[in-house]
């Protein structure tokens, strides 16, 4: 059970007085000599016990304050290092984080291997930076074992990964449990496809709480990140040669004749920069590139062509610091979908395979 707070009785008999100097000797000896105040600080324990239980099922932004103090240093730090050896670590936690907050909510089941697992599904076999959650994870074990999850770990990795790149900086309330149930057939279902209309999206979003200006604010997470040639390859088409022809008419032509030359020359695992223009920077430079018609995926670009949706890209295309307000709000309310909490799940060993 996790203490939330302890206070001191505010209802101590008003002719008693208390300072800091006072000794824990004289303490003791008042309550041996009162017992109306022995006997209202043991009430007070009590009731304090009986309210603290429903806080071991709640998150809370200060949940290892006392566990594990050190525990979102930690992972900063390992992001950190990562992100310095590999600039593309960043946009792979941002996109492994929202595979798997849309499926069964922010449990870390994307992070188990295993045959017919989320992980295994095809639609996630191009994530990347487990090894991020998975090394700070180990680091934790060693300062603060069975304590920290792999699903905040995860929620604390995507969130500075957004800040390292020159995002906002985010508070996200903490204490989600690890999920004991990965599987492939539920991803699907649940994920958001780059083909999506904006009704669809709209829907998708709806489902597990968000709203459809959450929509538009968490699609800016493109703004970092890459995507692999096949996931617009419905806007081009490949000729016999295997060069790519643009046919989606909705697209910049300087722009789409870019993108296109790259995968044309490229293989399977071609990937182009979801933002062109600042590919390793966190801003608002991906709803300026919405309005330019310069987005990669057709879920993006269907974003501007809706009246439920163009007035915020157009205010954050603006305002960069309406975006980072927006974003810290709905990044928040993302990675509470759908939790554990309490009883609930499990604190896994490690984050690849469940106990036991």
């Amino acid at each position: 059970m996790r203490i939330c707070r302890t206070v001191f009785p505010s209802n101590l008999p008003i002719n008693t007085t208390y300072s800091s100097t006072t000794s824990h000797f004289h303490f003791l000896l008042l309550l041996l000599m009162d017992p109306n105040l022995m006997k209202l600080l043991l009430s007070s324990f009590l009731a304090l016990l009986l309210l603290s239980v429903p806080c071991s099922s709640q998150l809370s932004a200060d949940f290892y304050s006392f566990s594990c103090p050190n525990a979102e240093l930690l992972v900063r730090d390992t992001v950190r290092s990562a992100s310095d050896f590999d600039p593309t670590i960043p946009g792979k936690l941002l996109r492994l984080f929202f595979h798997d907050c849309l499926v069964q909510g922010c449990d870390g089941s994307v992070l188990i291997q295993g045959n017919g697992t989320e992980r295994s599904d095809p639609a996630n076999k191009s994530l990347g930076a487990f090894f991020v959650v998975e090394t700070a994870k180990r680091v934790l074990e060693v300062v603060c074992p069975g304590t920290v999850t792999c699903a905040d770990i995860l929620v604390l990795a995507a969130r500075d990964a957004v800040e390292l790149t020159g995002g906002p900086s985010v508070q996200v309330p903490l204490g989600r449990r690890d999920g004991l149930v990965s599987i492939a057939a539920n991803v699907r279902p649940n994920m958001v496809d780059t083909t999506f209309s904006v009704d669809k999206l709209a829907d998708r979003f709806a489902s597990i709480g968000l709203s459809i200006d959450d929509l538009v604010v968490l699609s800016g997470a493109h703004t970092i990140g890459s995507s692999h040639c096949d996931t617009f390859g419905e806007r081009f088409q490949q000729s016999s040669n295997g060069s790519w022809v643009p046919i989606d008419t909705t697209m910049d032509q300087g722009y789409a004749k870019q993108v296109a030359k790259r995968c044309s020359i490229g293989t399977s695992a071609t990937t182009f920069d979801n933002d062109a223009s600042t590919p390793m920077l966190f801003d608002n430079q991906y709803y300026i590139n919405l309005l330019a018609n310069q987005s990669l995926l057709h879920s993006d670009s269907v974003l501007v062509g809706d009246s439920r949706t163009i007035s915020k890209v157009e205010e954050f295309a603006q305002s960069q610091d309406a975006f980072f307000t927006s974003w810290a709000e709905s990044f928040s309310k993302l990675s509470t979908t759908g939790v554990k909490t309490g009883d609930e799940g499990e604190i896994r060993f490690a984050c690849q395979s469940v106990n036991g």
